[in-house]
């Protein structure tokens, strides 16, 4: 059920401002399914290939927000970026991976203020 929970709750967050697997499943699941990075990681890009994917941005592109030309070529980035970064994130150690991800939610928090 908790997982469940998780992916609602992601599922609301990715419609309203498209993120969902590294902001809130990833965390999620280390915190509260206590699962190590490296398994939180590779799950929460597991179960995003599909609702996210392909349902939400569904209803996006019948709505006609979706450019379809940039959509192929950040797949295409994502495609190369995800293999790499998995390879680097099974790596680290799970402290250092814990660490990197929370500077990298802190500069996104900083700019965000900054900007809005």
């Amino acid at each position: 059920m908790q997982f469940l929970a998780i992916g609602a709750f992601a599922g609301v967050l990715s419609g309203l401002f498209g993120i969902g697997g590294g902001v809130v499943i990833v965390p999620a699941l280390i915190l509260v399914a206590r699962m190590a990075p490296e398994m939180a990681t590779g799950t929460s890009l597991a179960s995003l290939l599909l609702p996210v994917g392909a349902l939400g941005a569904w209803h996006y592109y019948r709505l006609g927000f979706v450019a379809p030309r940039a959509a192929l070529w950040i797949a295409l980035g994502l495609a190369v970026g995800a293999y790499v970064g998995a390879h680097l994130a099974v790596r680290l150690p799970a402290r250092e991976l814990q660490r990197a991800f929370a500077v990298f939610l802190g500069l996104v928090a900083v700019h965000l203020w900054w900007t809005a």
